[in-house]
């Protein structure tokens, strides 16, 4: 067959997209878009994807083109670039398929009480096998896949596609719900499972499946209350994110999740090793992005009760405040608390202090975010966010900033990137574009499946971003430990970040070369010192004292994002030694967000 016509799972169903229930009440109207597509049918000349852009309104100065149609993809729920530019699509065919409605509680609303009891995977099977019998052949039909799409030609559109991996349809296999490529390896969410897949020498083929982690999604929950969120930290960790489905994992007879009512943000070593739960109290938080500071952040979406949807800090060991069992209440107060005690609220006198709250209500049906890397869309993008919003075709991507307020964040500002477009995911590409998929959540029609390019014309000039391109497409592994040190100086944090992991990867023989950088007047080439830092001691922990010895003198700068940062590196090696340093931090005239993260690492040491 043809890569360019590969036929989707076939269903004589209808299910909504992922990313929101709102989706439902898209797909029964009627939609410019979809009056775009037929009259594409009709002309038989240009793609309903190319008329659409017509329809979409766009920052002044940008452009959007279409990089890929439904020719080449369906059912996209994420997708990602890879450093050398080729995009893996999660598919989904099993997203609220009606016939044994598997995905959603609501159609069975008589489920609720057994659905709410479940505390583990094999409850759900058992809640299954009793409720739907003969059935369960239907849902194993039905499979997710990853596809991967490529431009070949470079002409700046894609014209090849291809099944990555596929056979996800056991019985209690959810949504293709989240990926993320890097270096050959793929990492994959599909609950119940958080999945590792590696290619041979660019093969375009999975030959390794693995699962790292089982037991995510303990319940049927909410439509597109999934696992997701996948991205690596400037610690070298992998994070990822699942709503309020709850997790419940095992290892070797021991409990190592037990986290059934609420939705969380985990944090992994690359491999899965040394599993962490890092933040709860969400409710559907579908999307992670790290800032170039290390801060991670989050939109997470509202009830539907009265409440709104939320920028989140998410904060290591913070509690949000969600609790599953709210979202169906009713007497005498709609959703109980999380209403009646405004625990969705920004922060407000008389608060309970038991949460971590929002920064601001932003949004109605947040699903990507993704933070500008540093090249490509001209200075005005600089530490901005994008944000889509999926509301059918009302909704589109946004563009915010936020600003330090004590020890958290405040919204400073926010305003429409591209709109009137049902995006379901944003990415940054290695060419310094924005990408977009979008879907209208129709599973009988490929209609509407597209992933759009949102460039800035300017950018082609722009020796960075081909400078950027180049070394993402390189990578690390043959330069100097001298050039890797000078690009974590490099404007793209991606460039800094892989520099920053080449020279951990050297292990001791690199920590010289990062002392080195500390004393630079630069600061963000100082943090990513500081992070690789931490790396190589937490790989070498016999040889910490020698190693960290420079991240407790940072204590002292008077940077105090060095600071900040070089107090949370030593709490996360648990480095001993490091306690009076940062105890004096708690005690001087630092700033609150100082000594947040000192009295952070002090509870990490005891």
């Amino acid at each position: 067959m043809h890569p360019k016509t590969l036929a989707p799972v076939k269903s004589n169903s209808t299910k909504t997209n992922s990313r929101t229930w709102l989706a439902v009440f898209f797909t029964l109207g009627i939609s410019s878009f979809a009056l775009a597509v037929e009259t594409s049918n009709q002309a038989n000349t240009v793609s309903g994807g190319e008329l659409a852009i017509a329809q979409m309104e766009v920052t002044p100065g940008l452009k959007v083109s279409l990089f890929a149609d439904e020719s080449l993809i369906s059912h996209p729920v994420a997708f990602c670039a890879d450093e050398k530019g080729r995009f893996f699509v999660a598919e989904s065919f099993r997203f609220m398929e009606p016939n044994g409605a598997w995905s959603d509680i609501r159609p069975r609303m008589d489920w609720l009480d057994e659905d709410l009891a479940c505390r583990n995977l094999e409850d759900r099977q058992k809640l299954y096998l009793s409720r739907l019998g003969p059935k369960i052949s239907e849902w194993k039909q039905l499979s997710e896949r990853i596809r991967l799409i490529e431009d070949r030609d470079r002409d700046g559109k894609a014209d090849h596609a291809s099944v990555f991996a596929e056979g996800f349809n056991d019985i209690l296999d959810g949504t293709a719900a989240g990926i993320m490529a890097r270096k050959g390896t793929v990492w994959f969410t599909c609950i119940p499972s958080l999945w590792q897949l590696r290619e041979s020498a660019g093969s375009g083929k999975a030959d390794l499946k693995k699962s790292l982690h089982r037991g995510f999604g303990v319940r049927l929950g909410y439509l597109g209350h999934d696992l997701h969120g996948l991205c690596i930290g400037p610690d070298g960790k992998l994070y990822f994110s699942i709503g309020d489905r709850g997790t419940y994992i095992e290892k070797d007879v021991a409990r190592v999740v037990d986290l059934p009512d609420t939705g969380a943000v985990f944090r992994c070593n690359q491999n899965g090793s040394n599993l962490e739960v890092f933040a709860t109290g969400l409710r559907n938080p579908q999307e992670l992005a790290f800032d170039k500071f290390g801060n991670l952040w989050t939109c997470d979406n509202n009830a539907d009760h009265g409440d709104k949807a939320r920028g989140v800090y998410v904060v290591e060991g913070g509690d949000s405040g969600w609790r599953v069992g709210f979202q169906h209440v009713t007497y005498p107060i709609v959703l109980g608390p999380w209403n009646s005690e405004k625990l969705w609220h920004p922060s407000w006198k008389g608060q309970s202090a038991a949460i971590v709250p929002p920064i601001a209500n932003f949004a109605q049906g947040p699903s990507g975010v993704a933070y500008y890397p540093g090249t490509g869309m001209g200075a005005e993008f600089e530490d901005k966010f994008l944000v889509c919003d999926f509301l059918g075709d009302n909704g589109g991507i946004h563009s915010l900033s936020v600003q330090p307020k004590g020890a958290s964040f405040e919204l400073t500002g926010s305003s429409h990137f591209v709109w009137r477009i049902p995006a379901t995911d944003v990415e940054f590409g290695p060419d310094g574009s924005v990408y977009a998929c979008t879907w209208n959540g129709n599973v009988d029609a490929q209609s509407l499946a597209y992933i759009y390019k949102i460039s800035n014309p300017l950018s082609d000039v722009d020796t960075q971003v081909s400078e950027t391109q180049r070394l993402l497409a390189e990578g690390m592994s043959r330069r100097s430990d001298m050039e890797l040190a000078k690009w974590l100086d490099h404007k793209d944090m991606r460039i800094r970040r892989e520099a920053q992991f080449g020279l951990v990867e050297r292990g001791l023989a690199a920590v010289t070369t990062l002392e080195k950088v500390l004393p630079r007047p630069e600061t963000l080439p100082r943090l990513h010192a500081l992070w690789g830092l931490g790396q190589i001691a937490t790989k070498f922990p016999k040889q910490r004292t020698r190693i960290l010895k420079s991240v407790i003198a940072a204590l002292e700068y008077p940077d105090l994002e060095v600071q900040t940062q070089a107090a949370k590196v030593l709490g996360d090696t648990g480095h001993q030694e490091a306690f009076d340093p940062l105890a004096d931090l708690l005690s001087g005239t630092s700033a609150p967000r100082v000594r947040f993260f000192a009295a952070q690492s002090l509870g990490k040491l005891g």
